[in-house]
């Protein structure tokens, strides 16, 4: 194993992990509110381990929704996943079987980002810093969300703390770490626009998956920039 990718890697996370667990500790106090259990909490984090749809599923266990559109609406919000992965494939060639399952598993918006970006500026993907940034955010995730639940009581109303905020803020600084890409602003604008048509003549949480689309739709309409980033799978694959 590559001793400076897993110390990379871990490095990496930790600052994701830190900047990611209040908006865990949220989750936490708002599932509990919503009529789970500490251990429900954390089961559903330890293996769903998304933190958006977890939201959306608790807001509509606590509404009693019906559980065929609990799951679709959980589906809706992940299913920006599906794009994530296919983008990041021509990246991750050189795992194993069992290594793509583990990477899948923890494939989080900031790990595709940040895996996309190692690939594209020749720095390359390797399954041992892939697991140590994947890792350091996964346990956090789990510790934090216990935490929220177990004391989310005291919290009172997020929204005094400012914590709803956290989620929206946090996306856009992933968005914008992409905004020198070729196509970034049309994209972004084309689905801002569907996202918002959506909310309002098809309702949430089916915006944020046809607001993706849109935006996939114009960028496949776009011209290729003149040069595309060669990808690395693995640098030191020889």
């Amino acid at each position: 194993m590559k001793r400076e990718d897993i110390i990379d890697g871990l490095k990496g996370g930790a600052i994701i992990a830190i900047s990611s667990a209040p908006f865990a500790i949220l989750f936490g106090a708002v599932a509990v509110d919503n009529g789970l259990s500490v251990l429900d909490a954390a089961i559903m984090s330890a293996t769903v381990y998304a933190g958006a749809s977890q939201l959306v599923g608790i807001e509509l266990f606590g509404h009693h929704g019906a559980p065929w559109l609990i799951v679709l609406s959980v589906f809706a919000v992940n299913f920006r996943h599906i794009l994530y992965s296919a983008a990041l494939t021509r990246f991750i060639t050189h795992f194993s079987p069992v290594q793509k399952f583990f990477a899948f598993f923890l494939l989080t918006d900031p790990q595709f980002a940040e895996s996309v970006k190692r690939g594209e500026d020749g720095r390359g993907v390797s399954f041992e810093w892939y697991l140590g940034f994947g890792l350091s955010i996964y346990f956090p995730w789990l510790f934090f969300s216990t935490v929220g639940a177990w004391f989310g009581s005291m919290m009172g109303d997020p929204r005094t703390l400012a914590i709803d905020v956290l989620l929206p803020t946090y996306f856009m600084g992933l968005v914008l770490g992409f905004r020198r890409r070729s196509g970034f602003y049309p994209v972004v604008l084309a689905s801002t626009l569907g996202s918002i048509a959506a909310y309002h003549f098809v309702g949430s949480p089916w915006h944020v998956s046809i607001g993706a689309a849109v935006g996939v739709a114009v960028a496949a309409l776009l011209p290729l920039p003149a040069s595309e980033p060669e990808p690395m799978a693995e640098k030191a694959e020889a």
